[in-house]
């Protein structure tokens, strides 16, 4: 058989493929639009299809189903009028990628544009058009809209090639080579944009591209060390490509992976616990992969091995939830590193599991990470962002100004408006906003709905019997402690509402219309109420929060050469630095430094960082007072604004942090008795968060 016969068959099972699942998308509800139509759909097709072992205990919805209101909205609009709505006008690797030509930018190949650019293009893309259909903002879908149409038209004019539509193949087929699996990385980044594309549009071209582009992927192996890059990731857009067309031939492909000898016996590694410090993002990547395969071989191993990795993990994780990665894991310290990208690859990663096994764990971790980790990546209007952001940092020169950072001498901690001359984290950081709010809310298989993530927010959807639902979620969380969700179903109507209960909170409250339910914790910690629902109730629930202090200890440099090359701090084998951190609710604290600006600290900042916490762990309550306002609004992250300010008892005394000492050996008792005020981490860009700690 020739090729061009082999490409006619082929696009005739992707049509057949597209028309039947098509035809089950707008059966589910004919009279609803494509929102309702889609979650329908994947509800029937979780309960029906044979091939799922597990289903999810939840289902996230679409693009546009959630709207962000107050404070949140006000953060989102200054992504789309920031970075997120104008990186394609400050730089070419963003204006020109994945147009199928060649232009000029830094690690892309002037010929023919493959490179870094595709990869760090697709992120922005994939945020990009996510966050268009959240906000509804017109200008923004017709930009996004234009680049994902040319990929789109691409492949369709070239059915014999993948995503990268003006390259053979076997460009992505290198699968033994670090060509080859970036190339298969940075397509399963252009495919996660497309999916968001389709979930927003229902166009069906979109879909029909996809399938085209993976009915014959040559999916590569789990990689036992997951480094370098590797194409194993496609295993994530290609699930939910199944699960929207029911393609048998996308099925074989996934089901092989799980039948590999390879990636089997490093699932048993990564169960033993043999792991090594690796890229960060890489890692943060790849370790879901397994959990996803869960579902459709019901071997529990496989989410073992995700847990397994996790743990390991643990090892590194800094206070604001993002394991430390100055590019490899680089364990617990008070001036290692967080490269953005990880801040919004951890929480995709947290979300993926959380939709696998519904443990409210998952939940906690995304908010630690949304509250904390990515306000500080980027300015208050979002208009300039850092590559690296670190727990301590005091002022212009600590920590270093020059850690380990892609082949350039260029500051990682400098805000910019590309952030660095690499641009994977600059194009990566648009995920985080948008991914959060699309999923705040996800439906269940029980036709109920759950409260997954919190904040201010309005979805729209459907319950038992495809009966539509309208939510308004009335909150300035996390910086109070209620939240008032109005319900307004189409018709009353009974289903389960799912309320996902922080571990941090140990005294929650729940009422509707304004009187006090009886509810009950399921084994995943969510609240569970079930009733029937009409127009106007209202749920209330309150989240008592309470100042909580950490101990920890910072560990040393992990013994790998990459380290060993390139940082001092790495020759020392063992380092043991006590140190603590607070928290209120979700949201780590700190105490800022002055600054006079996103760049440099006032003259006056010395001698305002050299801080011991005095604070007996089972005292905290009566050692601290709280102090809040209301938030400005529009609401722009402006430090003197704070709307959280707590007062703690501390001690000053002489320390000037060194890169090999950066926090005391020991525990401090000598200093002058005082107390300091702490703000959200979150509104800081020079500050204190891991503090030495007093006897």
């Amino acid at each position: 058989m020739d090729d061009v016969a082999k490409i006619k068959i082929r696009m005739k099972n992707i049509f057949i493929g597209i028309i039947v699942g098509f035809q089950l998308f707008i059966s589910c509800n004919k009279s609803g639009d494509t929102i309702h139509n889609l979650i329908d759909y994947k509800k029937e097709f979780y309960q029906t299809d044979k091939h799922i072992a597990v289903p999810p205990a939840f289902i996230p919805l679409p693009p546009g189903a959630i709207r962000p209101e107050g404070w949140l909205n006000d953060w989102a609009e200054s992504a789309a009028n920031g970075i997120t709505g104008h990186l394609d006008e400050w730089s070419p690797t963003f204006g020109e990628a994945w147009k199928g030509k060649g232009f000029k930018a830094e690690g892309t190949n002037e010929e023919d544009g493959t490179g870094w650019a595709l990869e760090q293009c697709a992120y922005w893309l994939d945020g990009a058009v996510r966050l268009a259909y959240v906000l509804n903002d017109s200008a923004l879908i017709r930009k996004v809209s234009a680049r994902l149409d040319t990929v789109v038209e691409g492949v369709l004019n070239h059915p014999e090639n993948s995503l990268i539509y003006w390259k053979p193949k076997d460009f992505v087929n290198e699968v033994k080579t670090t060509r080859g699996e970036f190339n298969s990385w940075s397509h399963s980044h252009m495919a996660r944009a497309l999916l968001a594309y389709y979930e927003a549009t229902g166009r069906e071209e979109v879909l029909t591209a996809l399938l085209n582009a993976y009915s014959d992927y040559p999916l590569p192996i789990m990689p036992e060390k997951i480094y370098p890059v590797t194409g194993a990731v496609n295993v994530d857009p290609m699930i939910e490509l199944y699960t929207l067309t029911g393609d048998t031939a996308i099925l074989n492909k996934i089901l092989e992976m799980t039948k590999s000898t390879s990636f089997n016996q490093t699932i048993d590694k990564w169960i033993d616990g043999k792991f090594e410090s690796r890229h960060g993002v890489v890692f943060y990547e790849n370790i879901r992969i397994p959990a996803m395969l869960y579902s459709f071989s019901g071997n529990k191993k496989y989410l073992e091995a995700f847990f397994s990795a996790n743990r390991w993990l643990g090892q590194h994780i800094l206070p604001c939830g993002v394991a430390s990665s100055e590019e490899f894991n680089a364990g617990i310290g008070s001036t290692r590193n967080i490269e953005t990208c990880n801040v919004s690859t951890s929480a995709w990663t947290y979300q993926k599991v959380f939709e696998i096994t519904g443990d409210s764990d998952w939940g906690d971790a995304i908010e630690k990470v949304f509250f904390n980790a990515v306000p500080a990546a980027v300015d208050s209007d979002f208009k300039t962002m850092c590559y690296y952001q670190s727990p301590n940092r005091i002022n212009g020169v600590f920590p270093s100004e020059a850690p380990i950072a892609p082949g350039h001498d260029a500051s990682p901690y400098i805000f910019r408006p590309t952030g660095h001359p690499v641009l994977c984290c600059v194009g990566n950081v648009n995920r985080a906003i948008p991914n959060y709010i699309m999923h705040m809310w996800m439906t269940t298989l029980d036709n109920g709905i759950a409260a997954t993530l919190y904040g201010p927010s309005e979805v729209k959807t459907t319950v038992s019997n495809g009966v539509g639902i309208t939510i308004k979620t009335e909150t300035n969380y996390p910086y109070t402690e209620d939240i008032v969700l109005s319900l307004y179903p189409e018709r009353e109507i009974e289903f389960p509402l799912y309320l996902r209960m922080p571990e941090w909170c140990k005294n929650p409250s729940i009422r509707v219309n304004g009187k006090d339910v009886v509810w009950n914790f399921n084994d995943k910690g969510f609240a569970l109420i079930k009733r029937a629902w009409q127009k106007e109730d209202k749920v209330s629930i309150h989240f008592p929060m309470q100042v909580n202090i950490i101990l920890g200890n910072e560990t040393s440099y992990p013994q790998v050469q990459y380290f060993k090359n390139n940082r001092n701090q790495a020759i020392l084998k063992r380092v043991n630095n006590p140190f603590q951190s607070v928290y209120y609710g979700p949201l780590l604290l700190a105490l800022p430094v002055p600054d006079k600006g996103e760049n440099s600290t006032s003259k006056e900042y010395k001698g305002t960082f050299n801080f011991a916490l005095n604070m007996n762990s089972e005292k905290t309550n009566e050692l601290t007072s709280v102090h809040k306002q209301e938030m400005n609004k529009p609401w722009h992250w402006q430090l003197d604004d704070s709307p959280l300010k707590i007062r703690v008892q501390a001690k000053q005394f002489d320390w000037e942090p060194t890169e090999l000492q950066p926090l005391p050996q020991n525990f401090v008792s000598a200093g002058k008795d005082t107390t300091i005020v702490l703000v959200p981490y979150n509104m800081t860009k020079f500050r204190i968060s891991m503090f030495p700690v007093c006897e």
